[in-house]
């Protein structure tokens, strides 16, 4: 993904998505995050608002998050993603499949896909390309409807064989993340653990590379 050095390829890395819905304002939080440390990636996830809507939503955030060096990454379309210029497109199991989400948006884009708690739909992806897996959840989330949950374990699994990056994602906080870092996690998805954090979103980003770091080092 964009933006990591030779030393940050290495390091678990932070993975935003945004809540299912949002205000103009929440442009200010978005960069207020950004700025509080390390982040790869920025997911826009708006589920069935309409198409206008989120192309305005990609018009308003993208180029501030791209300018940071952090991919902006579309969530289930790839036509949008392919229009406005994203970084890449996430699809889930029952979005546009991968064939043919990475002929729409290019064989320079990432293509990232939900793959659950299985071990198969993992392989497949990772064997037709895909830039990253997701696994999850992991913990509890409000965020959205999860339709599995997936132990720690399937990061150990994945990290000791594959080469293709592993997402961790599903209910990620500051207090609960250090052991999906230890498990082999090469990013953390996370949404309202930053968005809802008490301290704020500065603080939660801040916390959270402190823990990957210290988890990491020790």
């Amino acid at each position: 993904m964009t933006g990591a050095t030779e030393a940050e390829k290495y390091r678990t890395r932070l993975y935003l998505i945004s809540p299912p819905r949002i205000e103009t304002s929440f442009k200010d939080d978005v960069l207020k995050a950004l700025d509080g440390g390390d982040v790869a990636c920025f997911q826009l996830r708006l589920k069935d608002l309409p198409r206008d809507d989120i192309m305005r939503a990609c018009e308003l955030l993208m180029p501030s998050v791209q300018d940071r060096g952090v991919a902006f990454i579309v969530n289930d379309d790839p036509q949008i993603a392919r229009e406005v210029g994203a970084d890449g497109v996430h699809v889930g199991q029952d979005d546009t499949p991968y064939k043919e989400a990475r002929a729409i948006v290019g064989d320079d884009a990432i293509v990232g896909v939900t793959c659950h708690n299985s071990r198969h739909l993992a392989m497949v992806a990772a064997e037709n390309g895909a830039d990253y897996v997701a696994f999850g959840a992991f913990y509890p989330t409000s965020t959205k409807d999860a339709k599995t949950s997936a132990e720690p374990e399937l990061l150990q699994w994945w990290s000791s064989l594959a080469e293709t990056p592993v997402v961790a994602i599903g209910g990620i906080t500051v207090d609960n993340a250090a052991l999906l870092v230890k498990s082999g996690a090469d990013f953390l998805a996370v949404s309202a653990g930053v968005w809802k954090y008490e301290g704020g979103p500065v603080l939660a980003v801040k916390e959270l590379n402190k823990v990957i770091d210290m988890t990491m080092a020790s």
